[in-house]
């Protein structure tokens, strides 16, 4: 680009972006009063004394600050613009800087962060067009964290602006919904209007996809994707996740920006070991998962056999030209589409979509709606067949389409979300045909999606559903998948690293498990950290003249008490830097005292070095008789220290020992001691003083030996998934909802509202005794698959015709 050809096209990008922000800075003073509309409503609103009276507080609260914040925040946003980089992205040092933020600002990211939620929501095409057109113009690959055009950066100053006005986060919440439904029509009209005049100016007037994919020709004029596009971070991949209390997350790449997977040459349906599984087959069988495992790709492995004799030619081997012709090879890897048949299936898709669409809405038994979709979706699949160019074309249309025929009929799965399952069916025929590795894999990023969302929702009834932010969640995954068609596997890889990170949130965002998760992360950590104290206690003491009496209470009691100080008050604390010192006090003070002027200073300080143990042995809970029994034992060793004719303790060493204890956290990590961690429900209650009784606490058995292969079942568990636990002679259904940090505490939540806190060990236990037992067998495409050979084998005929 020439120099002025480039300062032609930044002064574009600038002028659209000034449009877009007269245009959304217009529309805050018409909040403000929609805000005040709706606060009056509900002060007018009849009910409790409490909450009218918090209604009045937000009245009155708003109107005596309403003008300050519309003034902040158009002056804010102004500022914006002019902040707004140009030309430039991020630097990666300020995108990797890492800080301790406050829990304040994290509450307003959050506020801020649902409402760029829905913007996302309603403006994800205009935002996309908008953000492909800047950063043409700007020859950038994505938009400044803190560009103006980010929904993020809009919701952000509103938020903060709000707040420096002197107005709570509370009364923004109760207004949110009014916020977002004012304001998200208008900056989508912003987006539309902003890319109305780049088209007008001549930029980038029809946007296609396929211009951003570098391809490699073929003799038949037909191209295959050799995926290198140059296309925002930015765009709509991520407008879906969700923050610890439902907004927006920061997302990943674009999926044309993953790094290229070479795609495997010979048979689609060559059956390959799971990734991270063994491959011996004495050890594929050691646990159900893996046995589940290998029945799925032993399905696999038969549906190839069973194509490979139907369609002739060796299955293992590819036809020249990647298939593109002739009717031998099988379903050979990988191909590439005639423009004809791609275009074929892009219709279907586009039909389907729009007859979906009237399904979910029109009236009508679900059952005859699910047939509706159902016989739509065969019709269009004798379509395709009609015209696919080859026989393994052909049927590859037909098993895909009979595996999302087991998919519609799966009746666990609640009606909405089984239509929007059903929506997938073109996108994944197109990936089936160009990644012929579908169907060998269980690998394959669009299998891996299907199986997650299906474990997920299969243990939900429909009015759990329906509406939820799971399904609003399957709705966008789903969509962005259309959005991408030329991506291929990125698009599924992307978006199952996003539903993933979804459900980490989604599945612990109730109050109480959000409570049991911080106890039990916690209890892992007080636990692990008394485990390494008392190692480093070990090292400390290892060549000193120390009384066996005070080596146990230092080793036993001690370092609990300097793990939950830790965790209460910080390792550098007041109260836990005194802790630390008393443990080497106590270790000098019971020492021989062969001079007078020590025995003097250890009877100067011993009351005070008293008080301090007691109170880190409060602290720990140890208290009355037993508290005594300990203080009486120390006293009686002191009373030998100073009747003692040994060697002292150079001074010189128990100043190191005090500095080591300072310290102490340096030489902790995390991994030692982990698998002895002490769990009951107790310490859980001891630990923050809140009451375990909704917490059904399964700890570990001491002195059982657990079998490798079922702890490494454990670490296999998928967040989402949902089980049955046999527990105390009852059967309940639970979904795993969360792991610790050090994947030694494991949560379980069952529709009740009981929470299971299971240990690594016991966890395992339950598992190889059949205690706790996956709901599904394998997952619903194993199953799809099995069904489909299943109807192939009763009606082979069906593959061709």
């Amino acid at each position: 680009m020439s120099t002025a050809r480039s300062a032609s096209s930044l002064q574009l990008a600038r002028e659209a972006r000034e449009r877009f922000v007269a245009a959304t800075e217009g529309a805050i003073a018409p909040l403000a009063h929609a805000i005040r509309d709706r606060l009056t409503a509900v002060a007018a609103d009849v009910g409790s004394a409490r909450t009218m009276q918090e209604s009045r507080d937000d009245l009155v609260a708003f109107q005596g600050h309403a003008s300050q914040w519309v003034s902040l925040a158009q002056t804010g946003w102004r500022k914006a613009l002019g902040a707004s980089p140009t030309g430039t992205t991020s630097s990666g040092p300020a995108a990797l800087r890492l800080e301790l933020i406050g829990d304040e600002v994290v509450e307003s990211n959050i506020l801020a962060s649902r409402l760029a939620q829905t913007i996302h929501d309603k403006a994800s095409f205009e935002l996309s067009d908008l953000r492909l057109r800047i950063q043409h113009l700007e020859g950038t690959h994505e938009l400044d964290a803190r560009d103006v055009l980010k929904p993020e950066t809009l919701a952000k100053l509103l938020v903060e602006q709000w707040l420096a006005a002197g107005l709570s986060r509370e009364t923004w919440s109760r207004v949110q919904g009014t916020v977002q439904q004012a304001l998200a029509d208008v900056v989508a009209k912003a987006y539309e209007s902003a890319n109305a005049f780049l088209i007008a100016q001549g930029v980038m007037q029809e946007i296609d996809l396929k211009s951003f994919v570098r391809r490699t020709g073929d003799a038949g004029g037909s191209s295959t994707s050799s995926m290198g596009m140059p296309v925002s971070s930015n765009m709509p991949m991520g407008q879906g996740g969700h923050g610890p209390a439902g907004g927006a997350m920061p997302h990943g790449q674009h999926p044309s920006q993953q790094s290229p997977q070479p795609q495997r040459a010979g048979s689609g349906f060559q059956p390959s070991v799971p990734s991270g599984a063994p491959a011996s087959s004495s050890m594929m069988g050691s646990s159900p998962l893996a046995f589940a495992r290998q029945r799925a790709q032993t399905a696999l492995l038969s549906l190839k056999r069973f194509v490979a004799a139907r369609i002739g030619g060796d299955a293992g081997a590819s036809q020249p030209g990647g298939g593109a012709t002739g009717t031998g090879g099988g379903i050979a890897g990988p191909r590439v589409f005639s423009r004809t048949f791609a275009g074929a299936i892009a219709d279907a898709e586009v039909a389907y979509r729009m007859a979906a669409t009237q399904y979910m809405d029109g009236a009508g038994e679900q059952a005859t709606l699910i047939q509706q979709t159902a016989v739509d979706l065969r019709r269009r699949t004798a379509e395709l067949k009609k015209r696919a160019p080859t026989t393994a074309d052909k049927a590859t249309v037909e098993i895909v389409a009979l595996m999302f025929q087991a998919i519609l009929a799966e009746e666990r799965i609640p009606f909405s979300a089984r239509v929007w399952f059903a929506r997938l069916q073109m996108p994944v025929l197109r990936v089936a045909i160009a990644e012929p590795e579908f169907f060998g894999t269980l690998q394959h990023p669009a299998r891996m999606l299907i199986d997650r969302m299906g474990s997920c929702v299969m243990g939900f009834d429909a009015a759990a559903i329906t509406g939820s932010a799971l399904e609003n969640e399957i709705k966008r995954v789903v969509q962005v998948i259309e959005q991408y068609p030329e991506t291929g596997q990125r698009v599924f890889k992307l978006v199952f690293d996003e539903f993933v990170a979804f459900l980490g949130r989604y599945l612990t965002q109730s109050d109480a498990t959000q409570r049991v998760m911080s106890v039990a992360q916690q209890v892992e950590q007080k636990e692990t950290m008394a485990i390494q104290y008392t190692i480093e206690l070990r090292k400390m003491l290892n060549d000193m003249p120390v009384r066996d009496e005070i080596r146990e209470f230092l080793f036993k009691v001690w370092a609990e008490v300097l793990a939950i100080a830790a965790l209460r008050y910080g390792a550098q604390g007041e109260h836990t830097v005194m802790l630390k010192r008393a443990a080497s006090e106590l270790v000098w003070a019971a020492s021989a005292k062969p001079n007078r002027a020590d025995r003097a200073r250890v009877i100067q300080d011993l009351p005070q070095l008293l008080q301090r143990l007691r109170q880190g042995m409060d602290l720990l809970g140890i208290v009355g008789e037993p508290q005594e029994g300990h203080i009486k034992t120390i006293g009686a060793t002191l009373t030998d220290a100073f009747m003692s004719k040994t060697e002292a303790i150079p001074q010189a060493k128990i100043e190191a020992m005090a500095e080591r204890l300072a310290h102490l956290e340096d030489f902790v990590s995390d991994d030692g001691g982990a698998s002895d961690l002490p769990l009951d429900a107790q310490s859980i209650e001891l630990l923050l003083g809140v009451d375990a009784t909704a917490i059904e606490v399964i700890p570990d058995t001491s002195g059982v030996k657990v079998a490798e292969d079922m702890l490494a079942w454990t670490h296999e568990l998928q967040v989402g998934n949902w089980f049955m636990l046999d527990h105390n002679d009852r059967v309940t259904q639970v979904q795993f909802v969360w792991r610790s940090d050090r994947k030694q505490l494991h949560l379980f939540a069952s529709a009740d509202g009981r929470s299971f806190l299971i240990q690594a060990g016991r966890l395992a236990m339950y598992l190889q005794a059949g205690l706790l037992v996956p709901a599904e067998e394998e997952t619903l495409t194993a199953r799809a698959t099995r069904e489909a050979l299943a109807k192939l084998d009763a009606n082979p005929e069906r593959l061709l015709n």
